[in-house]
């Protein structure tokens, strides 16, 4: 699993104040995620950091954020399980923290 995972529900994981799954999120315009066999390599231009997602499915979760309302309708669309649900919650929540993606505006 990656090493921040997702979950399910309304509330962000426990002491993620920040992190708002039921809002609109997208990837950071400063950030490249190159698929690989493992999962993908990201790297952030501006931080100059590099990190991995380790598993395809929150690949797609990951790049599918941009195309739904919130981070469940991401999460359903990759068909994350409901018992995976919140350790994806709490990585997507480690990478709100380290800037890889970013809340977006509602229209």
């Amino acid at each position: 699993m990656p090493t921040t995972a997702a979950g399910a529900g309304p509330a962000a994981p426990a002491g993620v104040d920040d992190f708002a799954p039921d809002r609109p999120y997208r990837i950071s315009a400063s950030v490249s995620v190159r698929p690989e066999s493992f999962g993908a390599l990201v790297y952030d231009f501006t931080t100059r950091r590099l990190s991995f997602l380790k598993t395809r499915p929150l690949v797609a979760v990951v790049e599918g954020l941009a195309d739904h309302p919130d981070v469940h309708g991401a999460l359903d669309a990759a068909e994350v399980p409901a018992a995976q649900r919140e350790q994806y919650l709490k990585a997507l929540a480690g990478l709100a923290r380290a800037g890889t993606i970013k809340q977006r505006e509602t229209p």
